[in-house]
């Protein structure tokens, strides 16, 4: 099981988070714009590397926020955790 440090909380068990998937994903400027294929892009198309992936998670039994996680997908670390609208940290 993974401890995650929610910024507001501390370390905490996974099972207290829901996941968010890729974080930093704008939203479009003018969706009604959007092609049927742009907008399945949009909805169902993201990155999926191998090692540090930045990722939104939700604190949903604890503060309810929302967060970004920059963990390993290798290895399931947590390299950092910073709050949505701040920049990613360079180092992970």
């Amino acid at each position: 099981m993974l401890l995650i440090p929610c910024p507001w909380c501390g370390p905490r068990d996974e099972a207290e988070f829901h996941y968010g998937g890729q974080a930093h994903v704008p939203y479009p400027a003018d969706p009604a714009a959007l092609s049927d294929q742009a907008w399945a892009r949009y909805l169902f198309f993201r990155d999926n590397p191998k090692g540090p992936f930045a990722e939104r998670w939700s604190h949903a039994d604890g503060c309810r926020r929302w967060f970004n996680v920059v963990r390993d997908t290798a290895t399931n670390e947590i390299r950092s955790v910073y709050r949505t609208g701040e920049q990613r940290p360079v180092s992970s």
